[in-house]
C-alpha cells in the first residue's frame, strides 16, 4: 500500500514509518518541524521507499497518486509545547485534520488520527474506559491540546457520520522509548536526562500521582492493528500496569546506577492525578497486549539516551 504519515518526524511518527516500510509499505512522511526532529527525518530518508514532504499540514496536502492509508501523528504533544504553541495545537487539531480528511476522501483512503488519554483530562472514572467522556478544564493550561484532541475526534466522527469515511481513532497513553525529545518536558525523559547527567529529579508534587507506561513498539503494534481492523470507536491504547511517578523515579535512579537524589517541585495546574486504560476493547477487537516489560523498556531508553544525547557526556 501507498501511506501517508503526518508527523513522521516526530517520537511515534518516526516508529510508526520505520514499521511500515519494514512491513514494504511505499511512505510518504509528511512533517513542518515545530516538534518534530530533523535527525528522525534524514533517518528515514535514508530506508528505501520513503518519501518525505516538509509541509504545514493546516494547508492543503498536495500529494499525487493513490494513497490506501492516513496516518495523521501531526500534533507537539509535549507540555513543554502548550504555552509556545498553543494556536498552533488548536490549528493542527481542527483545520489541519480537516485537511487529512478532505484528502482521504478524495482518495478514498482510510485515515486513523491519533487522539490521545488527555481527552479525559483529571479523571472522575478509574480505570479510563472509551465510554467515560473525561473531565477537562476548557481553558486550562493544557486545554489546547486537550480540547483540541477532542474536537478532532468529534470532527473525525461527524466526517464518518455525514461522508461514510473510514476512520480509525486510537487514544494513545504514557508511551516511552527512543527517539523521545530530552527537552520535552514529560516525566521519563526528563528523569532519565537528570539521572544520567548526575542532577536531582524533579517529582511534581508528592509523586502519588499514577501513569501507565507503554513502551513504542507495542504502541505502534497496535495503532497498524486499529487501523487494519473494523473498529471506528475510539480504541484505548496503553500499558495497563500502574505505577507511581515517585515509584519510576526510583527505577530510573536504580536502572542508571546514578547517585541523584529526588528533589519535590510544585505540580503543574491539571496535573492528572491518576492515569491507566482499561485496554479491553483493544484486547477483544484488536488482540492487542503489551508485551514489552517496563524494566526493559526502560533499560532500552535509558541506553538510547546514553548513546546518543549523553554520548559527549561521562
Amino acid at each position: 500500500m501507498r501511506i501517508i504519515v503526518s508527523g513522521c518526524a516526530g517520537f511515534i511518527g518516526s516508529h510508526l514509518t520505520e514499521r511500515l516500510l519494514a512491513d514494504g509499505h511505499d511512505v510518504v512522511g509528511v512533517d513542518n518541524f515545530i516538534s518534530g526532529s530533523r535527525a528522525n527525518a534524514e533517518k528515514l530518508r535514508r530506508l528505501p521507499r520513503f518519501q518525505f514532504l516538509e509541509h504545514d499540514i493546516t494547508n492543503p496536502l498536495l500529494v499525487e497518486g493513490p494513497c490506501e492509508r492516513v496516518y495523521d501523528l501531526a500534533c507537539p504533544a509535549s507540555p513543554v509545547d502548550f504555552g509556545p504553541h498553543r494556536l498552533e495545537i488548536l490549528a493542527v487539531c481542527s483545520r489541519g485534520v480537516w485537511q487529512l480528511l478532505d484528502f482521504a476522501r478524495a482518495r478514498g483512503a482510510r485515515i486513523l488520527h491519533a487522539s490521545t488519554s488527555e481527552v479525559y483530562g483529571d479523571p472522575q472514572e478509574h480505570p479510563q474506559s472509551e465510554t467515560y467522556w473525561g473531565h477537562v478544564n476548557p481553558i486550562g493550561a493544557r486545554s489546547c491540546y486537550d480540547e483540541g484532541k477532542r474536537f478532532g475526534e468529534a470532527l473525525l466522527t461527524a466526517y464518518h457520520n455525514q461522508h461514510g469515511s473510514e476512520i480509525r481513532i486510537p487514544r494513545i497513553f504514557n508511551t516511552y522509548g527512543p527517539n523521545m525529545r530530552r527537552d520535552d518536558g514529560r516525566m521519563l525523559p526528563t528523569f532519565i536526562d537528570q539521572a544520567l547527567r548526575g542532577a536531582p529529579l524533579t517529582v511534581h508534587g508528592d509523586g502519588r500521582q499514577t501513569r501507565s507506561f507503554c513502551y513504542v513498539s507495542d504502541l505502534v503494534e497496535g495503532l497498524v492493528r486499529l487501523m487494519e481492523s473494523d473498529v471506528s470507536e475510539p480504541v484505548n491504547l496503553g500499558n495497563p500496569v500502574e505505577i507511581t511517578i515517585l515509584q519510576a523515579a526510583q527505577e530510573v535512579i536504580q536502572l542508571t546506577d546514578s547517585s541523584s537524589r529526588i528533589t519535590h517541585v510544585p505540580r503543574p495546574a491539571d496535573d492528572p492525578a491518576v492515569r491507566r486504560p482499561d485496554i479491553t476493547r483493544a484486547q477483544t477487537r484488536l488482540g492487542w497486549n503489551p508485551v514489552v516489560e517496563r524494566a526493559d523498556g526502560f533499560a532500552r531508553t535509558i541506553e538510547w539516551f546514553k548513546a546518543t544525547v549523553h554520548k559527549f557526556h561521562d
